[in-house]
Formats: structure tokens, C-alpha cells, sequence
């Protein structure tokens, strides 16, 4: 993780758990909806981790793909 990340990372979300779940993850992106959030993570656009059948998403990821989208 970079310096400029990791500053992002203790700043953001601080209310979160590291890994959430894909209801939380939405109410991060500014109440998403469930076909755009499960798009987002099937694509890889956000990476996760499948257990099972649930996605289990670490925040830093979410940080990220939130700066990535917001250079372009």
C-alpha cells in the first residue's frame, strides 16, 4: 500500500470494519444500488474475496477504486 493510501486509509470510513460486506460497501459508495454494486465486484472494477456465496470486501480496496475513478 502507498504512503499517499495509507494516509487515505486511516482518514476515510474510519466507522468501518477493514473488511466489509456488499450492503456496507454500498452505503460507502453513496447508496449504490445491489445490480451496480454486484456489477462493480463481478467485473473486478472492486476487488474482493468470495466466501461462499458472500463477497467480502477489504475498505482499502474501496479507497482505491474511489481515487482511480476520480482521476479520470
Amino acid at each position: 500500500m502507498s504512503e499517499n493510501l495509507k494516509e487515505k486509509y486511516s482518514l476515510m470510513f474510519t466507522s468501518y470494519p477493514d473488511i466489509v460486506d456488499i450492503a456496507q460497501m454500498r452505503k460507502m459508495l453513496g447508496n449504490i444500488g445491489v445490480t451496480l454494486a454486484y456489477k462493480l465486484l463481478r467485473q473486478g472494477t472492486i476487488k474482493s474475496i468470495k466466501i461462499g456465496r458472500e463477497y467480502k470486501i477489504p475498505k482499502s480496496y474501496i479507497i482505491q477504486y474511489l481515487f482511480e475513478t476520480q482521476q479520470t
